[in-house]
This record gives structure tokens, sequence and C-alpha cells, in this order.
């Protein structure tokens, strides 16, 4: 190919694709997506019927643990080092249907020991994890 540069001596047809028209619909379907993709995404609106529903049935097996205020750990309410916790945790991390841990930590408890216990419960692959708090009286 040769770009700009024609021999006038031969009077052959250029065997060049024009590029410029193929570019130009290419933008132009560009914008028309750019604008319409957005207007796609609209969710449908829909009446949900309308029911009362109970609480599940299910005994799913519940572990309490509590922190207090100085980092000490309890395990249903007993007082457990961190060794003996980490080895309570490796066996509720081995069952076939995992407990749900219900977390207390006093409200002057420092956010470390919080966090710590959280990776100990994540190593473990303990992820029910519920954070048990005071209702408060309005």
């Amino acid at each position: 190919m040769s770009f700009g540069t024609r021999n006038h001596n031969n009077d052959s047809p250029i065997a060049e694709i024009n590029m410029v028209p193929m570019i130009d619909i290419m933008l132009v379907l560009l914008i028309v997506f750019m604008i319409t993709a957005p207007l796609m995404t609209n969710s449908v609106k829909l009446q949900l019927p309308q029911a009362s529903s109970q609480l599940n049935s299910e005994h799913v097996k519940k572990v309490i643990i509590s922190i207090d205020e100085v980092g000490k750990y309890y395990v249903d309410n007993k007082l457990v080092d961190k060794s003996t916790l980490m080895t309570t945790l490796g066996i509720l991390g081995k069952q076939v249907e995992l407990p749900e841990i219900q977390l207390y930590a006093d409200q002057s408890t420092s956010y470390s020991y919080v966090a710590e216990l959280l990776s100990l419960l994540s190593e473990q692959g303990l992820h029910k994890i519920a954070f048990v708090t005071q209702p408060t009286n309005k």
C-alpha cells in the first residue's frame, strides 16, 4: 500500500479500503450504546404479595462467646484461656453443621480483642456470627 502517493501515469483504480466511513459508523454505534446502556438497567416494578412470617423453627446450635473489658474470653459463660478457645473453635469448625456464634462484647472492650476473635473464627471457617446488643428503651 502506498499512503498518499499515486502514480499519475497509471490509470488503474485504487485498491485501498477507505477506513474513514467505517470509523464514523463505529463511533456513532459507540455513542448510541453509551446512551442506551444505562437506560436498560432499570428494574421491573412489582407489587409483591403480603404475608406474615414467623421465625424458622430450626434448631441451629448456638455457641455464646463473651469478651469482657479486659479481654478475657468466655465460651457458654465459662472462662477459657486463648489456647482452649482456639481448640474449641477448631472442634466447632470441623462439625458438619456449623453453629451460629453469638458474640457478646462489653461496651468498654477494646476493638482489638473483638478483631482478634473474629480472625480466629474466620480461620476455623465459622462465618455465622451474631453480634448481640442490649435493646434500647424507647
